[in-house]
């Protein structure tokens, strides 16, 4: 029988074979989902995915990019909002 706190599907149950030909079951912790753009849902580059205790152990700057909106924003989204907020957007002649 596993240890109490590897019967619960948070561990992942891995396979692996040993050098003496058995093959083992190995318990390894489960990552989080990949951090997706709120704008379009495409993965986030910069942003690693651990678990939050984890992240807190790496430094703030290595978290996320040093731009505006990043870590919540890809590329792509955060320049398309950037040349909206820049836009001046005509007014209407009163006649």
């Amino acid at each position: 029988m596993p240890e109490g706190k590897f019967r619960s599907r948070t561990f992942r149950r891995i396979h692996v074979r040993t050098p003496g030909g058995k093959s083992v079951l190995h318990y390894r912790r489960r990552k989080p989902s990949k951090p997706t753009c709120a704008g379009c849902g495409r993965v986030l580059a910069g942003v690693p995915q651990e678990l939050p205790h984890d992240l807190k152990k790496i430094a703030k700057s290595s978290r996320r990019p040093e731009r505006p909106y990043g870590g919540v924003l890809c590329t792509v989204c955060s320049r398309q909002l950037w040349k909206d907020k820049t836009r001046i957007e005509p007014t209407e002649v009163k006649a």
